[in-house]
């Protein structure tokens, strides 16, 4: 069933629509069911474009266009796709009225620094990441070189803008484009060529498109030009949800689309059916101080439910221990999976006192929006030794460790080991102790493959009687990996960094080796078994840690935003200060973090948190939590605890097998 709003918003085929959808108001629902009233209308299958932002969001669409509607084939000849995959596909048809070949390469993030480094005549990576990245802020700007040259402002854009130039000439001629480029070229396509305009226009005689308030400049002309004057779109999105600035996108475009369409039709989805009143109460008092373009105020029919908290905690490490005893309680006092359970923050940095305590507490979980502690390079680096002490014929964790760092043994000299070693069934580890292995790579290298071995032999055999702590310190000291981590990385800052997670892994190491009584060999079959379930993620059942970026879209039971202290939450340093536009960003950040919670959330801060230094810095509490507080209904904290409390006892007087006891690891603040 459609609520009022919803069927206004499918049944209006005349002219272009906006539909703003608040959080969790069920606009993915609006657009297969108004994609079910297309076909009916007497629109082709093939005639209809679904256009989002991501191939999970395309791919769980089409599955729901495919089970709302009877006929299979036709929701196979759906148009289901991303803003970029349409772009191949109109590059892949009619690229050649821009020269392109229909087998054009399309060119990865690494492929372009290359290129880049070429192009600029350097070896710096951190240079070239920096092209990269203004470059592809000026090809969203739709811009070229010639005119992001003239328009420099600073000696850096001037350098960036050369590079660009002689970037495009390379992209050119080895046929391919880049990212930006699937975006930019079929606009330019359209733009420059009428007849294949009018062709894609006939093609695609109806646009939906999602997250519409995530669009950039160029997809907004890309949008008009194919919907045509008479407009024959709708457009889903929210101005509340805009995050994306740093990556182009721009509110302008919700703007914008009234004065280019005035009979636009806007409808608002304001009943949302993912949280409680007391969730949707915080959401709408974090969000009200941001000027409007289409106001709202969200309400659900799921009634007010558990009252949102504020915790403070004395560090990120008290911060993170707070975390651990939520994630118990709610395990044990309330049945909750621990798949139900989210942990949030702004910066990927934030995970890493979070990861430690989870760990410690023996808590599965998977990392979203960015690396979790075991898949580090660092961190695969190191477990690569311990997985080969674990296990001599795992030959993958053998060529990460004989090549890092680097020993002067190459690709041709592993490509001859690997054929010798599977011409007599031999695990890479195990032929390094044959006769003929010098025959088969040289001297050289031969003496430099068993001096290896004569190394991981030398660690097997202390492991024996020396502390597992200890000797994983010894082991990284004799192959000098702090010096590699210098070497390697491109600042003192990132080394440190990086060196700090290996400190840190090696005191779990060391700490879980005392408290269980295990040398280093036993520790290396416990860091693989955990890693081997770090690499099942989804799988499991397991807490997600992830940034609120990443965490657009989703939802959860049980959500825990951490780190709402001043510029963390808002994000600002003394070198990026805070704008009213980042201000107004950073805010409607919170909200997505606030809408991702079903039914209960919990805000925190800290009073000192160490962030990227050794030194712990004082904190203050997120201006946006004063919002927050100021707007939500006052509650009797004590009476509030107590009522858990006795519900709690209530539970633990039918316990289920083993549960209840961690259910009393976390007291209410």
């Amino acid at each position: 069933m459609l609520n009022a709003a919803q069927e206004r918003a499918v049944n209006h085929l005349t002219g272009p629509c906006l539909v703003i959808a608040g959080a969790g108001s069920g606009k993915t629902r609006v657009i297969t069911h108004k994609i079910a009233r297309l076909l009916k209308a007497g629109y082709a299958p093939g005639e209809i474009a679904a256009i989002t932002f991501t191939n999970k969001a395309a791919a769980e669409m089409r599955e729901r266009a495919k089970d709302l509607l009877d006929d299979r084939r036709a929701a196979r000849e759906l148009v289901i796709s991303t803003f970029h995959a349409l772009g191949v596909r109109m590059l892949r048809e009619d690229g050649s009225a821009l020269g392109l070949k229909e087998q054009f390469s399309i060119l990865d993030s690494d492929d372009v620094a290359s290129l880049l480094r070429e192009a600029g005549g350097t070896t710096d990576a951190k240079l070239a990441r920096a092209w990269q990245w203004r470059i592809s802020q000026w090809k969203s700007a739709l811009l070229d070189p010639a005119t992001a040259a003239r328009d420099a402002r600073s000696a850096e854009d001037v350098q960036a803008a050369q590079v660009w130039a002689r970037y495009a000439e390379q992209l050119a001629a080895y046929q391919a484009v880049d990212f930006d480029d699937l975006m930019v070229l079929p606009l330019r396509m359209l733009q420059q060529h009428d007849a294949v305009r009018e062709r894609w226009r006939r093609r695609l005689r109806y646009l939906l498109v999602d997250e519409y308030q995530d669009t950039s400049d160029a997809q907004y002309q890309l949008l008009k030009l194919l919907a045509g004057d008479e407009g024959r779109f709708t457009a889903v999105g929210d101005d509340d949800q805009s995050i994306y600035g740093w990556r182009g996108a721009t509110l302008d475009n919700l703007r914008q689309l009234p004065l280019d369409y005035p009979k636009l039709e806007v409808i608002k989805l304001e009943q949302n059916y993912r949280s409680t009143n007391a969730i949707l109460h915080a959401a709408n008092a974090v969000i009200a101080a941001n000027p409007k373009i289409y106001p709202k105020r969200l309400w659900s029919e799921h009634g007010e439910g558990d009252p949102v908290e504020v915790r403070e905690a004395d560090s990120d490490e008290d911060e993170a221990e707070r975390i651990v005893a939520r994630v118990q309680a709610l395990r044990g006092g309330r049945g909750a999976k621990l798949s139900d359970i989210a942990v949030l923050y702004r910066a990927n940095h934030q995970s890493r006192p979070i990861e430690q305590a989870l760990r410690r507490a023996n808590i599965p979980y998977a990392v979203s929006g960015g690396q979790s502690f075991f898949e580090r390079a660092e961190i695969k680096d190191v477990c690569a030794y311990l997985r080969l002490l674990a296990n001599p014929d795992d030959d993958p964790a053998f060529l990460r460790a004989v090549t890092t760092p680097k020993r002067g043994i190459g690709a041709a000299t592993l490509k001859s080991l690997g054929a010798f070693a599977t011409q007599w069934k031999l695990s890479l580890f195990d032929a390094l102790f044959r006769d003929a292995l010098p025959a088969v790579v040289g001297q050289r290298h031969a003496d430099g493959l068993r001096e290896f071995a004569r190394l991981m032999h030398d660690i097997e055999w202390r492991e024996r009687t020396e502390p597992a702590g200890e000797l994983l310190r010894s082991l990284l000291a004799a192959i000098g990996y702090e010096a590699h981590l210098r070497d390697s990385a491109d600042t003192d800052r990132e080394a440190s960094q990086r060196w700090g997670n290996v400190n840190d892994f090696c005191d779990w190491i060391a700490r879980k080796a005392e408290e269980e009584g295990h040398g280093l060999k036993r520790m290396a079959q416990m860091v693989a078994l955990i890693t081997q379930l770090a690499e099942r993620g989804a799988e499991q059942d397991a807490v997600t840690l992830s940034t609120l970026h990443a965490a657009k879209g989703l939802e959860w039971p049980h959500v825990w935003l951490a780190g709402c202290e001043e510029g963390m939450l808002p994000f600002y340093t003394d070198e990026r200060p805070l704008t009213d536009s980042g201000q107004e960003e950073e805010r409607r950040l919170m909200y997505v973090g606030v809408t991702r919670a079903r039914r209960t959330l919990t805000l925190s801060h800290c009073r000192k948190r160490r962030a990227h230094s050794r030194n712990a810095r004082g904190c203050t509490p997120s201006r946006f939590l004063d919002d927050l507080r100021a707007e939500l209904p006052k509650t009797d904290g004590r009476a509030s605890a107590l009522a858990r409390l006795a519900a709690l006892r209530g539970r633990l007087a039918t316990p289920a097998d083993g549960e209840p006891a961690a259910a009393a690891a976390e007291t209410p603040t």
